[in-house]
């Protein structure tokens, strides 16, 4: 093994991971039944990339509630009946000696679902979307309450990693922007207010989860009047406070932008909380290449390499990454033919 930093092991907690390479949580819309349950699109697609030597899978938003799904054929961890199926897929993810990882979300207003949906204010997120509820203290209970049962049933599947879903304009990260936060009352105004919801829900879940808990954050709103990397540096210290092991760093989506997209274009907000918060942070953001990747680590930007869509392209992306880095990795028994 060459001293490459993307195939060195990546210690949290008491949780070993074999390389830095972490499958970020990205959206498959394929529960067939509309009842958030696993199924085979799933087995296949997650065990896939644990062959491929993905050092952490961290499965798709896992809604916490029906009414928390964006779409009705995402996955689900609201009943003791979503357990059986996470559980085996965690099973045949570990099989293949991945560490595994959930991100627990709620849609809030970017939900497109029949009924109602809520959110902090009443505010639509677009002409085209539904204005939702401005949810009560009750619907707030209820929620925080919602993750804290969805932690239990993560634990129980076996999961490795929760990641809370703060970003991407969903509920909590909708608590936390004052561009969808209007409340007057103590989870909206001041920043420590709109964190509220959000610093609830961490104390909730760390009630019945002692592994790794990672929270992923869109760091820029793409408003003046939103949220910027300084806002989440301040916040970040706050989870670090919290016991908050990583700061999943993404940023938009919070309200209709242009966003610039370039190679690495949220890596300097990673950069920026992992020093600023003194906290270990993902990078995420069209990282497509081993040396892309390897100068992150090597430059100390940030602490993990998440990847989407290049691992939609390429299940075996570990594989060409260590070919590029000039790393050996050992291939899976299967493929050892293949892979020399």
């Amino acid at each position: 093994m060459a001293n490459k930093k993307l195939f060195e092991p990546y210690k949290i907690k008491d949780l070993t991971l074999k390389n830095r390479i972490v499958m970020a949580p990205m959206c498959m819309y394929s529960c067939e039944n509309e009842d958030g349950m696993a199924g085979d699109w799933h087995y296949t697609h997650y065990t896939s990339r644990a062959v491929g030597q993905v050092g952490l899978i961290i499965t798709e938003a896992t809604a916490v509630t029906p009414q928390g799904r964006i779409s009705p054929q995402d996955l689900g961890i609201w009943s003791d009946e979503h357990v059986e199926g996470l559980s085996k897929l965690v099973q045949m993810m570990k099989a293949h000696g991945a560490a595994t990882g959930i991100q627990l979300a709620h849609a809030g207003r970017k939900a497109v679902l029949e009924g109602e949906i809520l959110a902090p204010s009443a505010i639509a997120f677009n002409g085209d979307m539904k204005t939702p509820k401005e949810m009560t203290d009750e619907d707030i209970q209820e929620t925080i309450q919602a993750f804290k049962e969805g932690a239990v049933r993560a634990k129980k599947a076996g999961f490795d990693v929760i990641e809370l879903h703060g970003a991407h304009g969903y509920l909590i990260n909708e608590f936390l922007s004052p561009l969808t936060n209007k409340r007057t009352d103590t989870y909206g105004g001041s920043p420590e207010n709109r964190y509220r919801f959000l610093q609830e829900i961490i104390e909730a879940v760390k009630e019945v989860w002692d592994g790794p808990l990672f929270v992923r954050v869109s760091a820029r709103d793409y408003h003046p009047e939103g949220l910027d990397v300084e806002d989440y540096v301040s916040m970040a210290k706050w989870m670090k406070e919290q016991g908050v092991d990583l700061i999943d760093v993404s940023s938009g989506a919070v309200v209709p932008a242009q966003i610039p997209v370039y190679p690495g274009y949220q890596v300097k907000p990673a950069e920026a909380i992992k020093h600023g918060a003194d906290v270990p942070t993902g990078a995420v953001g069209l990282i497509t290449t081993g040396i892309q990747a390897e100068e992150i680590l090597q430059n100390d930007r940030a602490d993990l390499i998440f990847l989407a869509r290049e691992l939609l392209r390429d299940p075996y992306w570990p594989r060409t990454a260590a070919k590029e880095l000039r790393v050996d990795i050992e291939p899976p028994k299967q493929y050892e033919r293949g892979w020399l």
